[in-house]
């Protein structure tokens, strides 16, 4: 078997024609988990050498993981032509990705850069003139008709196709680098626009690295693929960090032995390796709080595969004497144990209503390096400053969730909130992250206003929108809050359920004469998913509420759901205990209609941006200055380092 370490260059150069097998999966990669990842590592390196200008990058190439194929016996004035066994995917977005750079190259007037870039995506011999052989690649076979689409488009195609998607997204982020156009931190790329071009070519060409497999030669290369990715126990990050820690503490002279019950015994239990979802993808806590603790150590995004080279770049200053090494293991076990106990914080706090509601239930993970900062034991942040920045991010989620507004941005919008705390005092921290928050003006980081909420949440549906979980969560608040000090102080029951009040199936007894019109009735069906027609309900009330009428009256000789003759209202008033539905019942003796959805909408509406307090008014206007500026002194943090020791990869 034969393995090694290629760049787009080695692989493509030629005339090569990798080949999924028609029968493989379809392409499912996607913006958020690998297309911008993918895009700004490229970027870091590209920049990296614009930096440099001539000398050594600070990140000379990236790798971006395996492939394993089998080579075809060679045939005269054919391609060579490899079988893609593993790797599918990434080799799909690196041809993506090559061919909407080299045409936004070209578009540019960079011609000879994106010759250099042609090359590696197309084979130009006549005599693969319209056939797949004149690409590189040649996808499964649900995806060729897109691929073929976004790497030589024609005219009159039609439709929607995630491959085509990958291509515009590539596309737009390449001409948005090459031009100049700063980000959402207003950071503009370095270097000229021809000097970006060249570097952004090159990093394509060879800065990018794969670890290329070729199984050719032997005679089951799908026993040998089965061996590389379902037999033996797969090494975690951490099983790396902890060898290369002991391996320094010995040549530092530290007692490494007594580190393994101070600082590292924990993390070999069960509970540190057990592997959890993150996303799409399965990850053991302790590589997750690894990564966590890097980003919110060096206030940059540390992607998942670097989580080794980044702790052993930012750990090598620390571990070059005993003191200092047991001094940074101390403050990094302290951190550990922090997030350890996020899960066990009291929901009635306001750490652990953020932990409950936006790390888990809307799944905000994203989040976790600010709220590791804020709690961490190595900073010492004020408890209220720490519930005004939690109280802030939380209402930020909430609401951008409840308007169906993007969450993409959001590890770099946390790195950008650490960035700031690092030139804060500590004792203003809570202050700088709410007006941070509220000043934002993109979009991908507004922090909608009461008025907003107001104008738009109404009439949103969230139904079929939202997962129920997460709509859980807000009806869940909303009811807390109705509760006064003079309601019984009981917890509410766990996995209530979703109850539609005037049920989707309305035609049956919700439809009297004059029947609704087909306009009308289009109407009524985005109106009963919005937030007013919502409620919450036992599992088994739930069931007997079924397709009911609102009245008794209606109701007669109905049988179904054990509770013969009663209709929605009764059985409300009857069962349920909730606040949130007692103005359901008290108010509305003879009719729920489409008037008091809207109405209940509005009423909803208002308590929740009580529950969770906006920015205030003005803010995005831009009278609120943003804290931290740089006559605030660095606030110091973390154990001393070396002196000339260089740790801040920012």
């Amino acid at each position: 078997m034969k393995a090694d370490a290629l760049s787009p260059r080695q692989l493509f150069d030629g005339k090569m024609h990798y080949e999924i097998p028609p029968f493989q999966r379809p392409y499912v990669w996607n913006e958020e988990d690998q297309w911008a990842p993918l895009w700004a590592d490229v970027v870091r390196v590209a920049e990296s050498r614009v930096v440099a200008a001539g000398a050594e990058p600070q990140v000379p190439h990236h790798f971006l993981g395996a492939v394993v194929y089998e080579s075809k016996p060679p045939v005269v004035g054919d391609v060579t032509r490899h079988m893609v066994i593993d790797g599918q995917q990434r080799m799909t977005t690196i041809q993506l990705m090559i061919d909407a750079v080299q045409a936004a190259v070209a578009e540019r007037g960079h011609d000879l850069l994106a010759e250099d870039l042609e090359e590696l995506i197309f084979n130009r011999s006549s005599a693969f003139k319209g056939k797949p052989e004149r690409f590189k690649l040649w996808p499964s076979k649900h995806d060729r008709p897109a691929f073929a689409q976004a790497m030589d488009p024609k005219p009159g195609w039609a439709g929607e196709h995630r491959i085509i998607s990958a291509h515009e997204f590539f596309s737009n982020e390449a001409h948005a680098w090459l031009t100049g156009t700063p980000d959402d931190d207003g950071n503009i790329p370095p270097g000229s626009e021809q000097a970006r071009a060249a570097v952004l070519s090159a990093t394509l060409r060879d800065g990018l690295y794969i670890v290329a497999i070729n199984l050719t030669g032997h005679d089951d290369s799908q026993l040998i693929f089965e061996t590389l990715n379902d037999r033996g126990t797969p090494l975690l990050k951490a099983d790396l960090i902890k060898n290369w820690v002991f391996q320094r503490g010995v040549k530092a002279g530290a007692d490494v032995e007594d580190w393994s019950e101070t600082h590292w015994v924990d993390f070999d239990d069960d509970w540190w390796r057990a592997e959890i979802v993150q996303g799409r993808h399965q990850r053991s806590r302790i590589d997750i709080f690894v990564q966590y603790w890097l980003t919110m150590r060096l206030r940059d995004e540390v992607k998942t595969e670097q989580v080794f080279r980044v702790f052993t770049e930012h750990a090598g200053p620390f571990m070059s004497s005993p003191e200092n090494a047991d001094k940074f293991l101390s403050e990094f076990r302290k951190d550990a144990d922090t997030y350890r106990a996020l899960a066990n914080l009291p929901e009635d706090t306001v750490q652990g209503s953020f932990y409950s509601r936006v790390i888990e239930t809307m799944g905000l993970a994203a989040t976790s390096p600010l709220l590791l900062w804020l709690l961490s034991d190595n900073h010492k942040v004020p408890e209220k400053q720490i519930e005004i920045a939690l109280g802030a991010l939380e209402s930020w989620v909430m609401r951008r969730t409840l308007l169906r507004m993007t969450m993409k941005d959001v590890n770099k919008t946390m790195v950008s909130i650490l960035k700031l705390l690092d030139r804060s005092p500590i004792d203003t921290a809570g202050d700088a992250v709410r007006n941070f928050l509220a000043t934002q003006r993109a979009d991908a980081r507004l922090w909608p206003t009461d008025a907003t909420m107001k104008a738009e949440l109404p009439s949103l549906k969230l139904y079929g929108y939202l997962r129920q979980t997460r709509l859980r969560v807000v009806l869940e608040a909303v009811e807390k809050k109705l509760r006064t000090k003079y309601h019984e102080n009981i917890a509410l029951p766990a996995k209530l359920e979703i109850e539609h009040v005037m049920p989707q199936s309305w035609q049956t007894h919700w439809n009297p004469e004059p029947r609704l019109t087909p306009e009308q009735a289009a109407d009524r069906n985005r109106r009963i998913q919005t937030l007013g027609n919502l409620t919450l309900v036992a599992k088994s009330l739930n069931g007997a509420l079924s397709n009911r009428p609102w009245t008794d009256t209606e109701a007669v000789g109905m049988t179904s759901g054990g509770e013969a003759g009663l209709g929605k209202r009764s059985l409300l008033e009857k069962y349920s205990l909730l606040v949130l539905s007692k103005d359901l019942i008290k108010d509305h003796p003879d009719l729920w209609c489409d008037a008091d959805i809207e109405a209940r909408a509005a009423e909803l509406t208002e308590h929740i941006c009580q529950v969770w307090t906006g920015p205030s008014v003005g803010t995005h206007a831009g009278e609120t200055a943003q804290p931290g500026g740089s006559s605030i002194p660095s606030q110091p943090t973390w154990g001393e380092v070396p002196t000339n020791a260089v740790h801040d990869r920012t």
